[in-house]
């Protein structure tokens, strides 16, 4: 099972997790907020600061990705618009990062903080740590 370490506070992040959820091939990836123990523990275990993050990671067979990488990894699993995501890899690693780091650092800004956190459905609830 993939697991997609995400910030619950911020707007996009919530979105990109419910359409996700909308989107999956298989009901294959497990969402931790980075708020949570968990969450927190995995961020600082791979350099991310639980309290300013400005990336989300996505954990793949027991490969770590981050930033751009990580959205890479994420459209595998998906179906819809987002499968032309991986067309990001035409453009150089050092641009595309750069790119996420600027839009990741303005997220707030541009979309807000969400007042509550996503409630997952029944069916859903034991693939999410709050």
């Amino acid at each position: 099972m993939a697991i997609w370490l995400f910030d619950s506070d911020c707007v996009l992040c919530t979105r990109g997790v419910q359409y996700t959820l909308k989107h999956e091939k298989e009901p294959t990836i497990r969402f931790v907020a980075i708020t949570s123990d968990e969450g927190r523990a995995l961020a600082i275990q791979h350099g991310l600061d639980p309290d300013d993050p400005t990336s989300f990671l996505f954990i793949d067979d027991g490969q770590v990705y981050d930033a751009s990488d990580a959205v890479i990894a994420l459209s595998r699993h998906l179906k819809g618009p987002a499968r032309a995501l991986p067309l990001l890899r035409l453009l150089p690693k050092a641009l595309r990062d750069a790119g996420y780091r600027v839009f990741a650092r303005n997220r707030y800004r541009l979309f807000g903080k969400v007042e509550s956190c996503i409630t997952p459905t029944p069916q859903q609830r034991h693939r999410f740590v709050l």
